[in-house]
């Protein structure tokens, strides 16, 4: 069994209080939180990756829990995404063992979202910056919840090192107005509208 083991964390609150236009009724609120873990695979290659996402279960949970907390509680998250960037010495691939613990426990936390959760993965060194993308939890066609955050560690990951995120938001863009699906008429069927 793997051990990604914990090195830090680091959380990051967003809030918008205006843009061009009229003063909005409320901020926008977004987060991320960030995990710096080592990388068991890094430096060679392992035909058999999947049985890691079990591993890495409780870390999901755990981010989960906090970034929920930081926001506020469950009740006005409508948005989400997930991300990884991969220290010096590892591959994409370790970045991708994120995709079931990451987004099934903040599906889990959510009431069992059925949108996909948004995600962005790359390889990088200390300080590497990701976009995270982000969408609404249970229909990817609401357009007014397209968005992102970026995310990053000042000191990771450094090699052999693994920086997991994942981030919530609260609300549409400020002043969304590009049209299509809204929030409000989410059937939350299928994933998509």
């Amino acid at each position: 069994m793997p051990e990604f083991a914990l090195r830090k964390t680091m959380m990051l609150v967003e809030e918008t209080f205006h843009e061009n236009g009229p003063e909005p009724q409320s901020p926008r609120r977004k987060a991320a939180i960030l995990a710096v873990v080592r990388n068991p695979f890094a430096g060679r290659y392992h035909a058999d990756l999947q049985p890691a996402m079990d591993d890495l279960k409780p870390l999901g949970l755990m981010l989960t829990d906090r970034l929920i907390d930081a926001l506020g509680g469950p009740d006005d998250i409508d948005g989400f995404g997930k991300g990884a960037i991969v220290g010096e010495d590892g591959e994409l691939e370790h970045g991708a063992l994120w995709h079931v613990p990451g987004g099934y426990a903040m599906r889990e936390r959510l009431g069992d979202s059925a949108a996909i959760v948004p995600s962005c993965k790359k390889v990088g060194g200390c300080g590497a910056r990701l976009d995270i993308p982000l969408g609404h939890i249970n229909a990817a066609y609401v357009r007014s919840h397209f968005d992102g955050i970026e995310v990053g560690i000042p000191d990771g990951p450094r090699a052999g090192e693994i920086v997991f995120a994942l981030a919530m938001a609260c609300g549409p863009r400020i002043h969304n107005r590009m049209g299509g699906l809204e929030a409000k008429d989410v059937k939350g069927e299928d994933g998509l509208r």
